[in-house]
């Protein structure tokens, strides 16, 4: 049988393992091209460094974990930093859970437009909530990458702090370094908990599971509904990522906002936000 067709076939679905929404987030990364949002994700998923640069048109991935006996689905959205289908930009904010906004610290351009996404972040989901923009509540971080090269810094601290506020229960900052990997783990803790996540979804708290093990996990999620490695125990967290994963239609994403969003009479105001 060949390697993919064996993946796909051990890898388990969204539907057999029937998790529930509340257990199921949207991770977008956005920012300018070329400051590292995709070098991010592959440290998160795989733990390694891809120093070729590819420009992302758009990038979707999906991860599976078993934390403390219950099952979660993490989506991971790569967006282009070219964004040429504006719509497509502001559907991925409404569908986003939590984000990472990205810099370069020596490109200037790359930190005015993580200005622009942030008030464009807040000003959507504001739209979606009936809220205002001081009172939406979205885990949100500000990363200024490349903190590993010896350049000449064009954005300093002052700014950033005032573009990042003075609540970190609502937006944080990190320098880090994707090539280095460098304050990623500490990233996405701070992330995570923003996002009322369990910490475990960090990548340096679970355990990955490889291919070897991933037909053990498939017989036992069809079995139990759950994930669990091979001799494991509901308290074990462990991640796997999804091979061949998909970017759900418009018509789903549309669902899952849906779905997301508090209160029944919301839903036409918000699909009014993503075509306005």
């Amino acid at each position: 049988m060949k390697l993919t067709a064996m993946i796909k076939k051990m890898c388990p679905s969204n539907s057999e393992l029937s998790i529930p929404a509340k257990n199921c987030y949207r991770l977008v990364i956005l920012g300018s091209s070329k400051v590292g949002k995709t070098a991010i994700v592959s440290r998160f998923l795989t733990g390694r460094f891809e120093d070729a640069y590819a420009p992302t048109v758009e990038d979707f991935h999906r991860k599976f974990y078993s934390i403390r006996g219950e099952v979660y689905q993490l989506d991971i959205l790569d967006t282009s930093g070219n964004h040429p289908f504006p719509a497509m930009r502001r559907l991925s904010i409404l569908t986003g859970d939590a984000f990472i906004l990205v810099f370069s610290l020596d490109n200037r351009d790359s930190f005015e437009e993580v200005q622009r996404l942030k008030r464009q972040i807040l000003d959507t989901k504001s739209c979606l909530k009936n809220k205002t923009k001081e009172n939406v509540d979205v885990p949100l971080v500000i990363c200024g990458n490349k903190g590993d090269r010896d350049f000449y810094r064009e954005v300093e601290l002052p700014e950033i702090e005032q573009l990042v506020g003075d609540d970190p229960q609502r937006c944080a900052y990190f320098e880090i370094s994707a090539k280095k990997n460098s304050s990623l783990d500490q990233m996405f803790r701070a992330l995570f908990a923003m996002a009322k996540l369990p910490s475990e979804m960090s990548p340096d708290l679970h355990r990955k599971v490889s291919v070897q093990d991933c037909e053990v996990l498939h017989k036992k999620a069809l079995r139990r509904g759950k994930l669990l490695p091979a001799g494991g125990h509901p308290g074990d967290a462990l991640g796997i990522v999804a091979p061949f994963a998909r970017r759900p239609s418009v018509h789903s994403d549309l669902r899952y906002v849906r779905e997301k969003a508090r209160g029944g009479g919301q839903a036409r105001d918000k699909e009014r936000c993503v075509i306005s």
